[in-house]
């Protein structure tokens, strides 16, 4: 997949702002930004929903719109929404999206069961989509795009609202996914997510691609090793020669390449809201997006 200056504009609006990617074969690549940042604009470009206004976008060498079925029956798509019909069960679902697809009514039941058993759905096989819990609909949907056997699977905010345990048997899942060599795109808000399966991160703001890399290098690269954070502070240490510090409202946040110094510093302070933990990928994203509301 490759885009060059690829731009999507809604009026006045600059959704997608000219933005240059590739994505390799079997790579998943997460895309990251606040609310109104173009990632979920930037799928539906490429899934094609939507048509560009300019610039250019290749996928699996091929040109989106101009040939979106050929493009289509290699990608898979979980929406950010659930868009399953909730008079159906979860059987029928599956069979009549894969009948949809071009599957024959056999490898479309063989498909379907074989998905149901790998997402632990096969005990709601029966059951109608209204009566499933919001992580079984998500790990249906899943299920849903990948009847086809895609080459590509796109995931827009895959596990929002989910609880921990159903976001980690999703993470599984698309774990294993990966290994099989699926190419996968995920937009999400939870760094942590982006940071356990995407090769590499794109963050987005404003329509544009302002910094991408691998996770753990983009943490290397733009910030200090450890963090300390602390809330309801009355007053500010005073600074410390090897310690940077940063404020958003009533949090406190004090990096440093060198833990004793935070230690030092943590031992002194006048609260018990505070944690000492090593730099990670919300606080790249912080640094890069700010740390005030986009809206």
């Amino acid at each position: 997949m490759l885009a060059r200056g690829l731009a999507k504009h809604f009026r006045d609006v600059r959704a997608v702002d000219g933005v240059d990617f590739a994505v390799a074969p079997n790579e998943c690549v997460g895309f990251l930004g606040p609310n109104g940042a173009g990632k979920t604009t930037l799928m539906r470009l490429i899934y094609s929903a939507l048509r560009k206004t300019a610039g250019e976008l290749s996928v699996f060498g091929l040109t989106p719109m101009q040939q979106r079925k050929q493009i289509n029956a290699g990608v898979g798509v979980v929406f950010q929404e659930n868009n399953l019909d909730e008079d159906l069960n979860a059987a029928e679902c599956l069979l009549i999206h894969a009948l949809y697809c071009g599957l024959s009514f056999r490898t479309a039941r063989r498909r379907a069961a074989e998905l149901l058993e790998w997402m632990a759905l096969s005990p709601k096989a029966r059951s109608t989509i209204r009566t499933l819990s919001g992580g079984m609909v998500r790990r249906l949907m899943i299920a849903r795009a990948l009847l086809h056997s895609p080459r590509l699977l796109i995931l827009d905010e895959p596990t929002t609202g989910l609880d921990p345990q159903v976001r980690h048997t999703i993470w599984a899942a698309l774990r294993e996914l990966k290994r099989q060599g699926m190419t996968i795109l995920l937009t999400t808000h939870y760094m942590e997510e982006a940071q356990q399966l995407s090769d590499r991160v794109l963050i987005m703001d404003r329509g544009r691609i302002i910094l991408s890399g691998p996770p753990n290098e983009l943490i290397g690269q733009h910030l200090e090793r450890y963090v300390l954070q602390a809330s309801g502070l009355t007053e500010v240490p005073a600074a410390t020669d090897g310690i940077r510090h940063e404020r958003a409202g009533d949090a406190d946040c004090f990096y440093s390449n060198a833990e004793p110094l935070l230690q030092a510093l943590y031992d002194r302070l006048p609260t018990r809201s505070a944690v000492l933990r090593h730099a990670n990928l919300e606080d790249v994203f912080l640094k890069f997006t700010g740390r005030g509301l986009h809206e």
